[in-house]
């Protein structure tokens, strides 16, 4: 029988009171109040060629939609955000604005803060869905056309919302049971309460020419060959479904987990108590997905969790305002190390050892002969993800990696376009791929015949 002492180390589920899980989840940035957005919204200067717009890859008229909200329009400020980029309730909750719109905000020149764009778009798109009324956007007439679209995540969504909106016939193709790729699979479940991603998805399919078919995998269920057969074009919103390895040996052990999953797991989970997480938690890596896993490990009831990155903080692709959030949460970051050698026992993990890591007179990254060993029962891996070229097939040529396509998204393969974390030459962002997705859409309409 488990005693609570057994309890203390390994990976287990239910290491809190049921009633922290709840408080633990919460919305981690509530929702400005009305009276609060029209103070924050005043603030604006309402530049003309605001920086802050030029600085949103989606393009978004930002000191109008926020002159609406000063006016108390919030559904003439919600459609200024969503014909722009109709994921944009999602972006105002995970969007960096913070090395985005609000770093560009003029008011920054000033010794000032910047305008919460952030917070304000998510007032004006939440007050929208809260109370839709009538539909924003109409569904143009009937083109004849039926457009493929492989891949359910913020650049498929959006490429099958600008299809349909034009009056094209899309087939949206996904691998998974449910619509949104990571923002239903990937964030962090305090980012998006309330089941916003499939509230957000029901939105965009309401347009109406948009069928689902889920649980298809390319490479498996459907080809791109075929899709070319049956379908006018072909979008790939596909995503990275690889998981980069740490680079040394990865024994089959309980306790290494890939990041993704991990938070995949959380979010899926009806019962957040019945996710298993480790005493001593180490997540290797320093994006946001690392500070989503070590966080909600801590959340979890992890007594302590560990961030190590091979740099420096400056080189981490997690913002300073996410590294500050982990530390605030009691996640401690080390820097300049990387993985040695993963110890286990019996099956299970142990503990990591680390190369403590410098600059050599080269700038290369290189070990300094120092090691050091940190005890974990868990160690996440979110070093990266990478394409998987089979998925598509090798007829589509590759840069770095990952499709390459010209700037509207076309592929080396007729009739095929791509976009999003896939797409070669990306920042691997949620309103990034947004754009990629609606930009996909007006070149397949302005492509297909009639």
């Amino acid at each position: 029988m488990e005693t609570t002492a057994s309890r203390a180390c390994g990976v287990h589920a239910a290491r809190l009171n049921l009633a922290d899980y709840a408080v633990n989840f919460s919305d981690a940035h509530p929702p400005l109040t009305r009276p609060q957005a029209l103070v924050e919204a005043e603030r604006c200067y309402y530049c003309f060629d605001a920086p802050c717009a030029t600085a949103c890859p989606t393009g978004i008229d930002i000191p109008s939609f926020i002159h609406r909200i000063a006016q108390g329009n919030e559904r003439g400020a919600a459609r200024a955000i969503l014909e722009a980029n109709p994921l944009g309730g999602m972006c105002a909750r995970v969007c960096p604005t913070e090395v985005l719109c609000e770093e560009a905000c003029v008011r920054n020149a000033h010794d000032d803060k910047a305008v919460e764009i952030g917070a304000l778009q998510r007032h004006a798109t939440d007050a929208y869905f809260a109370q839709p009324g009538a539909p924003l956007f109409t569904r143009a007439a009937p083109t004849g056309r039926r457009v493929a679209v492989v891949g359910a995540g913020p650049a498929g969504l959006a490429c099958a919302h600008g299809l349909a909106l034009r009056g094209n016939d899309v087939v949206l193709f996904d691998a998974r049971p449910k619509l949104g790729g990571l923002n239903e699979y990937g964030l962090a479940s305090y980012k998006t309460t309330g089941g916003f991603a499939q509230k957000e998805v029901e939105w965009l399919l309401s347009i109406g020419g948009i069928e689902v078919r889920c649980r298809q995998v390319l490479g498996r269920d459907i080809t791109v060959d075929g899709l070319l057969q049956a379908y006018d074009a072909v979008f790939l919103g596909l995503g990275l479904a690889g998981v980069n390895a740490l680079g040394i040996a990865e024994p089959q052990v309980q306790g290494l987990r890939n990041a993704v999953d991990f938070i995949a797991d959380i979010r899926q989970a009806e019962d957040l108590s019945a996710v298993p997480v480790g005493r001593r938690v180490v997540v290797i890596g320093g994006g946001m997905t690392a500070v989503d896993a070590a966080v909600q490990a801590r959340k979890l009831g992890a007594e302590q969790v560990t961030i190590v990155y091979r740099r420096g903080p400056e080189g981490m692709s997690a913002s300073a305002v996410e590294q500050q959030w982990a530390q605030t949460n009691g996640v401690t970051i080390r820097h300049w190390a990387a993985p040695q050698e993963l110890l286990s026992e019996d099956g299970r993990v142990r503990g990591m050892r680390f190369a403590a890591t410098a600059l050599d007179a080269t700038g290369r990254l290189a070990a300094t002969g120092e090691t050091f060993t940190l005890e974990a029962d868990m160690v996440l891996k979110a070093i990266g993800q990478s394409y998987l070229q089979e998925h598509a097939g090798a007829a589509i040529a590759l840069q770095a990696g990952r499709i390459a396509t010209d700037a509207e998204g076309r592929t080396s393969v007729p009739r095929v376009w791509a976009g999003g974390d896939c797409r070669a030459g990306g920042r691997d962002l949620t309103v990034e791929a947004v754009e990629h997705g609606k930009v996909a859409a007006r070149s397949i309409s302005a492509a297909l015949p009639g």
